[in-house]
């Protein structure tokens, strides 16, 4: 029996990929801006990147376009993003050093861990926790919190959305940390797992 055709796949499935690549290029205008001081513009890209963060989201669940390299590039755009606009507003004195260096470590410590489990374990699927999201969601809203206070947008002067970022950041590193350690041990030990 002749196997039945293959249903075609959609044109469109490559774009939640094309809106994470967006959000790599808009790394370095934004870091430029921000080293620049320019406010207001480096605001609209980061809502722009904020933005995009969910709709690729969204795009690749609502429609089944995930992927792994999907996976792997989302990850990628939001470490670079975050990183790079707490490192270089921390430098400028606009952020404490101290959150910055939190929100380093964590991703820091993330990519340790995903090089180690390429070496000793192998392919890396990319599974970003509720926890996960929500601590990246929480940056983002800081950052904009941030820069609308630097364009002297009125918003409520407070060090609350800073701690929630500590808190986010270390709760979910810390839950990185166990999740694949129990996955490493079990792929590297298997036959010490009970059935």
């Amino acid at each position: 029996m002749a196997a039945m055709p293959s249903a075609p796949q959609s044109p469109w499935r490559h774009l939640p990929n094309a809106i994470s690549s967006l959000r790599v290029v808009l790394v370095l205008p934004i870091g430029w801006l921000l080293a620049h001081r320019a406010w207001s513009s480096a605001l609209m890209l980061v809502a722009v990147a904020g933005v995009s963060d969910g709709v690729d989201g969204f795009l690749a669940r609502h429609f089944g376009w995930q992927s792994r390299i999907g996976g792997m590039l989302d990850a990628i755009a939001d470490k670079l993003l975050l990183v790079s606009c707490f490192v270089i507003l921390a430098v400028q004195g606009e952020v404490p050093l101290w959150l910055a260096w939190v929100v380093c470590g964590r991703d820091g410590v993330i990519a340790v861990g995903a090089l180690l489990w390429r070496v000793l374990v192998g392919r890396i699927d990319p599974q970003p926790s509720l926890l996960s999201k929500a601590c990246t969601l929480m940056q983002i809203v800081y950052l904009l919190v941030v820069l609308l206070a630097l364009i002297r947008w009125p918003v409520p002067a407070s060090e609350l959305p800073g701690w929630l970022v500590a808190v986010l950041c270390v709760a979910s590193g810390t839950d990185y940390v166990i999740r694949w350690s129990r996955r490493a041990w079990r792929a590297l030990h298997p036959a010490r797992v009970p059935p």
